[in-house]
């Protein structure tokens, strides 16, 4: 059995704050919430922290900035609330954004609040926990919900502002290099530091433009109680404009990874047939149906960079709980999974002619 994707657990310590305060300004700015609140926290989580509020007649989630140190456009819940609010009402199911609250001063940083959604969630592909004849529809309907999502026009959805247009492999690499490099807690991974270098000399593949998710793995789905779809997609601070398939390569990355480590979350070498899960160039093949493609060009290259921009948030991880700030509370054990993704990572950057779809 898989351990829960995310579990509740009274508040940790360095993420406590004035419920009292909160609960006024609910009662003030969120329509029907009201009463006395009693606040969980959920672990399973590495950056935001996330809270469960509940009250009397009605329950949402908030999630927050975490304190202390943060590096730069790091921990974005506005671009979080924006995101969501936008795509209410698309193909692409989202919780209900109800309120964001930018005053600092209520529980010590930004915040926002948004309906809770019931649901079932899982932490791999693999789907253990469920019978086999249902794990194939879990997966191929994850596989629909992001490409409904690459199929919304920013500009429709007043996203057109989201993110640059263009440039997005180069603008990650950039980008998740200085996070690595303004960790410096953490010390220094000799294979991310490779990588970067790598993925500076490739990134010029193809361009396009959508909307990304940034994080977009079976963990931050939540799926109908009733049957296969996804009835919401969570945790948007990685969200941007950029390149779909990267979006599509860091779904994929378990594949790539070995089932005795990173939790047991790795799908290399396991029998698919016998699990009735699909494997990777089907669910890429049905990726592409949706989406009306013939090809994935340079997929070594964007299944690389998830590899490394994984490793490189892990690395803050690692950083954060040196300095006592992490989210989760085995943000230590969690952040050490970093180095052995960048080895994998430069292990699918030299053997990318066997990687291409």
């Amino acid at each position: 059995m898989t351990a829960p994707v995310a579990t509740l657990v009274d508040v940790i310590e360095n993420h406590r704050f004035d419920e009292g305060a909160l609960a006024g300004w609910l009662d003030a700015h969120v329509p029907g919430f009201g009463g006395p609140i009693s606040v969980r926290q959920f672990q399973g989580g590495q950056s935001n922290p996330t809270f469960l509020i509940s009250a009397p007649d009605r329950r949402c989630v908030l999630r927050k900035k975490p304190p202390g140190k943060l590096l730069p456009k790091a921990h974005q819940v506005e671009r979080e609330f924006r995101i969501i609010r936008a795509l209410a009402g698309t193909a692409v199911a989202v919780p209900q954004a109800l309120a964001l609250g930018e005053d600092a001063e209520v529980i010590g940083t930004a915040f926002y609040v948004m309906d809770f959604v019931d649901g079932r969630q899982f932490d791999s592909l693999a789907l253990p926990d469920l019978p086999r004849d249902d794990r194939a529809s879990l997966n191929f309907a994850a596989v629909d919900t992001l490409a409904a999502l690459h199929a919304v026009v920013p500009e429709d959805v007043g996203l057109g502002d989201f993110g640059p247009s263009g440039g997005y492999v180069a603008r990650q690499v950039e980008r998740w290099t200085k996070q690595y490099r303004a960790s410096s807690e953490a010390g220094e991974i000799a294979d991310l530091t490779w990588l970067a270098d790598w993925l500076r000399e490739h990134c010029g593949v193809a361009d396009e433009t959508t909307i990304v998710h940034g994080d977009y793995r079976i963990g931050n789905l939540c799926y109908r109680r009733d049957g296969p779809q996804v009835s919401a997609v969570l945790d948007w601070e990685l969200s941007t404009l950029g390149h779909p398939l990267s979006d599509l390569a860091y779904y994929c990355m378990p594949y790539h990874i070995s089932p005795t480590v990173a939790g047991g979350r790795g799908l290399s070498g396991l029998d698919f047939k016998e699990l009735g899960i699909p494997r990777e160039d089907q669910v890429i093949a049905h990726y592409c149906r949706a989406s009306g493609r013939a090809s994935l060009p340079d997929w070594h290259v964007f299944l690389a960079l998830s590899f490394f921009r994984l490793s490189a948030i892990l690395h803050g991880v690692m950083a954060r709980s040196v300095l006592g700030n992490a989210s989760d509370a085995n943000a230590a054990e969690v952040a050490q999974r970093a180095g052995m993704l960048a080895e994998l990572g430069r292990q699918v950057a030299l053997s990318g002619t066997n990687n291409r779809y």
